[in-house]
């Protein structure tokens, strides 16, 4: 009985300690300024590599150049101008974060160049002329970056030799392009045709287990996993497990969805700490942990509403952090909202610390007296050191 009860406190001690995710707003929210007195029409940004700047862009041409650490400050501001009308529909900055690619309607293809802050066409952009470019990555080499179609259509790109077709693509819109950070292997997430993976010499697969559901988004967050994830209508996520050797052999888990509440995805951002920071509609936010492979909600769209409810009833443009819970987000009218952690939410950290602590100091006397209770002969041996110092 005794070795029993010892077996099961022991595996009691062990279980993994799991915590009720519940439905709450982790942060408390600040608005901090607007961008402008009319709707601006912001669709996306672009945090620059070293931190420090948020590439704008948006409707009929719209780019716009801001401090990360300080949006709220206009002094810092920079206007830009493509001289289009056409929608700006992704933008991606160079690994070295001199440079950034522009992509949108009408063959939209173009460069930034932060030295002087000029947008300008890029080499080859006559081959592209007409389409609607949805997406755009560099490689982490640098070397060459991939840009979408709302045709299906997937090309490869470098200064030097232009834009060139990748083979083996399919028909529906690609949503989203992104690469592992430490591998030239990329995805590729489109409408209805699933996932497809791009390999170190530009070789196209498609995903089994990845078709049939409409993909929004892919994100590559955390370096030291050897796998990537993809977001989808219906709160679905997939895991894209990389094979280094073979891309052609990476696997799509089991597709599933999250539940936590009624709204939709729409995007990503990288967050804090190798994480993923969800878009959903209603604007609210989620967190995606690629090492538990968890999601919980950082806004819930009803406390966005109770908070402000025009900039609740509007769209998320674009969010970065600088550290858990604590950044910055834009609506697509323009609107910058500042964010912290909750108060709730510092003091569950707080006890999570204080938990820990206690079960770190506690464990260790309770093994140890387990095993006296099982041992025989530490039972003994104590017996004998116990008396044998009564008798001195």
């Amino acid at each position: 009985m005794r070795r029993a009860l010892a077996l099961v406190l022991v595996a009691i001690l062990f279980l993994p300690t799991a915590l009720a995710e519940d439905i709450v707003t982790r942060i408390e929210m600040t608005e901090v300024g607007v961008l402008g007195e009319t709707d601006l029409g912001v669709l996306g940004g672009a945090v620059s590599p070293d931190g420090e700047t948020v590439l704008l862009y948006g409707m009929d041409g719209y780019t716009h150049l801001i401090s990360a650490l300080n949006p709220q400050n206009r002094g810092d501001d920079v206007d830009l101008s493509t001289g289009q009308t056409a929608d700006v529909n992704d933008v991606n900055w160079h690994p070295r974060g001199n440079t950034a690619l522009l992509v949108g309607d009408n063959g939209m293809a173009m460069r930034y160049d932060s030295y002087d802050h000029s947008i300008t066409n890029v080499n080859g952009s006559f081959a592209v002329l007409g389409q609607t470019l949805t997406s755009v990555i560099w490689r982490p080499a640098g070397d060459f970056a991939y840009v979408g179609s709302e045709d299906g259509s997937i090309w490869k790109f470098a200064e030097h030799t232009g834009f060139e077709a990748v083979e083996n693509t399919r028909n529906s819109a690609i949503t989203d392009l992104e690469c592992h950070r430490d591998y030239n292997i990329c995805f590729a997430s489109s409408l209805s045709d699933g996932v497809a993976v791009i390999d170190q010499g530009f070789e196209l697969t498609w995903l089994a287990n990845t078709d049939g559901e409409t993909w929004v988004a892919v994100d590559c967050a955390d370096a030291f996993l050897n796998e990537c994830t993809a977001f989808g209508s219906g709160l679905r996520t997939n895991v894209l497990e990389i094979n280094t050797l073979d891309a052609a052999q990476t696997r799509a888990t089991d597709t599933f969805a999250v539940d936590l509440l009624v709204a939709d995805h729409t995007g990503v951002s990288p967050g804090n700490d190798a994480s993923t920071l969800i878009h959903i509609a209603p604007l609210g936010l989620l967190r995606h942990e690629p090492v538990s492979n968890t999601v919980y909600t950082v806004l819930v769209p009803v406390d966005a509403v109770v908070f402000d409810e025009v900039i609740g009833g509007r769209a998320m443009a674009a969010v970065w952090e600088h550290a858990e819970h604590e950044g910055f987000f834009i609506t697509q009218f323009g609107n910058i909202v500042a964010f912290e952690p909750a108060v709730e939410e510092v003091e569950m950290n707080i006890m999570t610390v204080l938990v820990f602590g206690a079960v770190a100091v506690s464990v260790p006397g309770v093994i140890l007296g387990l095993v006296y209770m099982n041992s025989p002969w530490l039972q003994r041996k104590y017996n004998q050191w116990r008396f044998g110092k009564k008798q001195d």
